[in-house]
């Protein structure tokens, strides 16, 4: 998946994340908005109805019920009843009195719709239930209320009772209408939660598109940056926190520009200067490299107390001819001038003579196939596994054993010593240039630059070398493990390297 790709994805999910917050917040201020407000209506309905409908029964009560007398028939009951009901009232009325004493009897408007099993007991004790007068309560009987339902339909019912053993009333009015009403308004205020809840998702994305774009004009400039395009910059209009980001980005890119271009010029100046100390120290080296293999020939017949400062020279000689040789081979690959010379090389063969030209098969176990042929440097190969080698036998001591196998289509070889391994503070720097393990011994027989170059030779096969220690059985360290991997086939890397050198291009394989 390409960064652009990813940086896509990360953008949708921001804007996603906008979107879900605005939705969220204009889903709770409208839930909360639209509840209030369905609250608010629907207490301002019933109330009306209720208030007017009890008002109405009071008064009907006042007008008709207390003219009737002290013992009315049913009939008196029911006319009574009906007439309360009668015109415009949407109730029913139900009126019960006594006929003696202890024999209630009852007349309803419409029997067959209200019945006084239609009215909740508590709202019969509180209505029937006589208080004393009082100044605060100049009243012995109320007008109490309820709200009940029958069949799914809601319902008020109410009740009181007239002075003096007059009857008692009840009224039952449906509320059938009103619950109709407030259906209607919930659905409206649904419907105006969901356009609430549709709009701030169209403003939420108006809003993340204006915020993600700059946000995604600085990830885009991140992105440049990363990849070494130093130049970029990005526009800065507005004066808000976005605009400060991208000054901010602009002063930090220039920054980073002028510092890099300051490291580039010392490092080509340093590159530079070691190319040319080393051209220039060839030529002396050269003389001084003659005079000392004439020393040495020489050195058996020199006076015993001159020999070992010979030895000396000559010896300090070749490590300085070494080093300039290293220091050139370093400066061919800063420069990206070095090049692969493939040939088909037998791997064991070349391994054996490796091992040979350096006196080395005593102190060498090495386990390979003869057979295993491929496409490889012979003399960048030579060098590799002679730097690794090397340096098993001076840091781990003999013998160290070198196998060779194939695997994956990579050609594996690995070096092992048995002697105290690599400290694991070390292991990350053992290929890095200079590097020595003991800085206390800063002047070693090694200029720090041997599997630096070991490594270079392999990056540019298109391989690799790691570094390692193995464990023995008992879990301690037995040794350091170096293990090359190169292609079995090379020429892909040689072609590759070729065209790019053809265009123009400076760079390491």
């Amino acid at each position: 998946m390409s960064k652009g790709i990813l940086t896509r994805l990360r953008l949708s999910s921001l804007r996603l994340r906008l979107v879900v917050v605005f939705a969220l917040v204009a889903l709770t201020a409208a839930v909360a908005a639209s509840g209030i407000a369905y609250w608010l209506n629907r207490e301002a309905v019933l109330t009306r109805t209720q208030d007017g409908a009890l008002n109405d029964f009071r008064q009907e009560m006042q007008n008709r019920a207390a003219t009737l007398p002290l013992r009315p028939t049913q009939d008196d009951l029911r006319r009574t009843a009906e007439q309360m009901a009668s015109g415009s009232r949407d109730y029913e009325v139900l009126l019960i009195g006594e006929r003696d004493a202890g024999k209630p009897i009852v007349g309803a408007s419409d029997p067959d719709d209200f019945t006084l099993a239609d009215v909740p007991v508590p709202l019969r004790d509180a209505a029937n239930t006589e208080r004393p007068v009082t100044e605060a309560n100049p009243y012995p009987y109320h007008l109490f209320w309820q709200r009940t339902e029958r069949n799914g339909t809601p319902y008020l019912v109410g009740g009181t009772r007239i002075d003096g053993g007059g009857p008692a009333g009840y009224m039952f009015k449906s509320l059938a209408a009103e619950k109709a009403d407030l259906n209607s308004l919930a659905w409206s205020l649904g419907i105006a939660t969901a356009l609430a809840v549709v709009g701030s998702v169209l403003l939420a994305q108006v809003a993340a598109t204006t915020v993600l774009r700059p946000v995604h004009r600085l990830g885009e400039a991140a992105r440049q940056l990363g990849e070494g395009k130093l130049d970029t910059r990005l526009r800065v209009t507005g004066a808000d926190e976005l605009a400060d980001l991208s000054r901010t980005f602009n002063s930090a890119a220039e920054s980073l520009q002028k510092k890099v271009a300051d490291m580039s010029a010392r490092e080509e100046s340093s590159r530079r200067f070691v190319a040319d100390m080393s051209h220039e120290l060839r030529t002396p080296l050269t003389a001084l490299t003659a005079v000392t293999e004439v020393l040495e020939d020489e050195q058996d017949s020199l006076d015993p107390m001159i020999a070992p400062a010979v030895a000396l020279v000559v010896s300090e000689t070749r490590r300085l001819n070494d080093l300039v040789e290293n220091l050139m081979e370093v400066t061919r690959f800063d420069a990206g001038t070095a090049r692969l010379v493939l040939d088909e090389v037998d791997i064991a063969d070349q391994i054996t003579a490796c091992i040979d030209a350096r006196a080395w098969l005593d102190a060498v176990d090495l386990d390979a196939e003869r057979g295993i042929v491929a496409p490889l440097d012979p003399r960048r190969l030579d060098v590799i596994l002679a730097n690794l080698i090397g340096n098993a036998l001076k840091h781990g001591g003999s013998p160290v054993r070198v196998s060779v196998r194939t695997e994956d289509d990579e050609l594996v070889i690995a070096v092992r010593d048995h002697g105290p391994g690599i400290p694991e503070e070390v292991l990350p720097h053992v290929f890095d240039r200079f590097y020595k393990a003991s800085a206390s011994r800063p002047r070693s027989e090694g200029s720090g630059l041997g599997l630096s170059i070991a490594m270079e030779n392999a990056l540019i096969h298109g391989g690799s070398i790691t570094a390692s220690n193995s464990v023995g059985e008992d879990g301690a360290v037995d040794g350091a493990v170096f293990v090359l991997r190169l292609p079995l086939d090379a020429s892909g890397i040689t072609r590759e390297v070729q065209t790019r050198s053809s265009q123009g291009e400076v760079e390491e394989a």
